[in-house]
């Protein structure tokens, strides 16, 4: 979902201008990050962060009187109505992730009460836990399917930029879950924005460490349960606060449009 920019330059507020200039370098942050560093929780969860305040800022630069002439421009109606498109989708990824999430602590909760009590179906458990985490994947590998298909869209400037950051951290969060292949060098971002060849390789986490303990039945470690727990529920609070932020930012949209 590359973003293009059919606007005209006056449009919107100078990049001089403290906010938009704002945006700009948390764009540039963001872009920076997802393509520097290998993928861990708390990268991740980084990402989440200032995706959060990314939102938050653009909240702001719409209430600006220069955004807000510009939206309601007739030239901008199809991009303001992509915008808001994008908007739904990434609240569904958001759904999507928290409720992967939590049906994942859930099972990995109920396994970790057993192994400190010695005593339940732990078997029966594990497997349990095996068989949603399969069909989660197929879950993530068809989500993931349409996120990694670049296509040009009428977008607004840094409106359509944060879009694709967004989308690619979804990306990158759902391979991190799944444990399959992950972006390298070059990202999903820079695929998206300039076409350019994406190389990837498997990844090695706290989510695939457990699946293998619980594969082997040999060596079922608590200590790495609970780490995965932990693990969850920081991705959890994130994406939590980060929906909160794409509502605001879209009732920010929605609100600018009935002006």
């Amino acid at each position: 979902m590359a973003a293009s920019f059919h606007v005209r330059s006056n449009s919107f507020p100078s990049r001089t201008h403290p906010q938009a200039a704002h945006v700009d370098e948390q764009l540039a942050r963001l872009r920076s990050s997802e393509e520097a560093s290998t993928s861990s929780t708390y990268s991740i969860c980084k990402r989440i962060d200032n995706l959060q305040e990314l939102h938050e800022s653009l909240g702001k630069l719409i209430c600006l009187p220069v955004t807000q002439q510009a939206l309601a421009q007739g030239q901008n109606k199809k991009a303001v109505e992509q915008l808001l498109d994008g908007s739904l989708r990434i609240l569904d990824l958001c759904n999507i992730s928290k409720e992967a999430l939590s049906h994942m602590k859930e099972g990995l909760m109920e396994i970790q009460s057993i192994l400190r009590r010695k005593r339940g179906d732990l078997s029966g458990e594990v497997k349990k836990y095996l068989a949603s985490r399969k069909s989660l994947k197929k879950t993530f590998q068809k989500v993931q399917k349409p996120l990694k298909s670049a296509q040009d869209v009428e977008s607004l400037a840094v409106f359509g930029q944060a879009e694709v950051v967004t989308i690619a951290l979804f990306d990158a969060l759902f391979s991190y879950m799944s444990g399959s292949k992950t972006c390298g060098k070059w990202s999903l971002v820079s695929k998206l924005m300039s076409h350019k060849r994406v190389s990837c390789e498997a990844q090695a986490n706290e989510f695939t460490r457990v699946d293998s303990e619980f594969q082997s039945e040999k060596a079922m470690k608590i200590e790495d349960v609970q780490i995965l727990v932990s693990c969850i529920q920081d991705l959890e609070d994130g994406v939590e606060s980060l929906s909160k932020s794409l509502i605001k930012y879209r009732v920010s949209i929605l609100n600018t449009l009935g002006h």
